[in-house]
């Protein structure tokens, strides 16, 4: 039985390179993969952009309304589809991600999840929540705070500057923002600095 799967972890933890690199891997053995990212994510459009600068086109960019099991069973009718990735997953909606527990599930197709846990106010999105509730296996990609620790949490910055109040969703260089991934500690330091 096919499996949904959330791999998750903070900025720079290299979610969009290890699902490339699982891309990769399938295709090199002559199977089809479908490639899915949420269209609320502009970064790249309708391209997958890892740090390291590799990029790969999306198969589907999926807006709020779409229905994602049927967007998979639509690419499964014109090529046997082996795996399903989706990079940003965090940006799904709850029902999004039950979709996707069902092509596991009652298609057969494993499903892959990259994303962040939690946003930059330490709060969940509503696809990760969902996916930390249904996955049938969760697994952390590490990365590490400026000071050597294990990071956890994503600072997010406006013109240089942390922030810790806004919209759940601005994308990395655009309109000046962009993040910094943190430990416990230093995102504490950094919240009652801007607090004072």
């Amino acid at each position: 039985m096919a499996k949904l799967y959330f791999r998750y972890g903070a900025m720079n933890s290299g979610k969009t390179t290890a699902l490339m690199q699982v891309a990769f891997n399938y295709e090199e053995r002559g199977m089809d993969i479908v490639l899915l990212k949420p269209s609320s994510d502009t970064k790249g459009r309708d391209v997958v952009v890892s740090r390291l600068g590799i990029e790969r086109k999306v198969d589907a960019l999926v807006t709020a309304e779409d229905n994602v099991r049927d967007i998979v069973n639509d690419f499964n009718r014109r090529r046997a589809i082996s795996c399903v990735l989706v990079d940003e997953a965090q940006f799904l909606s709850a029902e999004q991600v039950k979709q996707l527990l069902d092509v596991a599930v009652l298609d057969d197709i494993p499903v892959i999840c990259y994303g962040l846990r939690v946003d930059f106010r330490r709060e969940g999105f509503p696809g990760s929540i969902r996916l930390l509730l249904l996955a049938h296996s969760i697994e952390e990609l590490k990365t590490i705070c400026r000071c050597g620790r294990k990071a956890i949490f994503n600072g997010r910055m406006v013109n240089g500057k942390f922030v810790f109040s806004g919209e759940q969703i601005a994308i990395d260089g655009e309109d000046e923002v962009s993040y910094e991934s943190l430990c416990g500690q230093c995102y504490e330091r950094e919240l009652n600095k801007a607090q004072t």
